[in-house]
């Protein structure tokens, strides 16, 4: 994203989410940053509605339906490309905060039924 300190996503889950969606890293920046700008917006209704799994001082990560990102796509008039790279980085991040925590088959099992939003703060 364009202002690293501010991004709720790891620089190697981003670079490494750009190269498997094979999406430029600054549109994939661009897109990031109009998302986080839309879910910020909802932080509340994510935290009601939704299990959060993680909370940091730098983002809270939430378990949504499968068919969430095909939502926010739509609204916010992405892609299909486009909302997969994006749905791509939150599922990378979700699983690197796994493996950092030991909570990685915890996240890997909840992602097979489920999709990660991580909203910074």
């Amino acid at each position: 994203m364009s202002d690293a300190s501010n991004s709720p996503i790891d620089g190697q889950v981003f670079m490494l989410a750009s190269a498997k969606a094979s999406v430029d890293p600054g549109t994939l920046s661009d897109l990031l940053a109009r998302v986080q700008t839309h879910l910020a917006d909802r932080i509340d209704t994510y935290r009601r509605e939704f299990e959060r799994v993680v909370e940091d001082e730098d983002r809270e990560v939430f378990l949504v339906p499968t068919g969430h990102w095909e939502t926010v796509g739509d609204c916010l008039g992405l892609g299909e490309r486009e909302r997969k790279a994006v749905a791509r980085t939150h599922g990378e991040q979700l699983r690197r905060i796994g493996s950092e925590t030991g909570r990685d088959e915890e996240f890997e099992t909840a992602m097979e039924i489920r999709e990660a939003v991580v909203v910074g703060r």
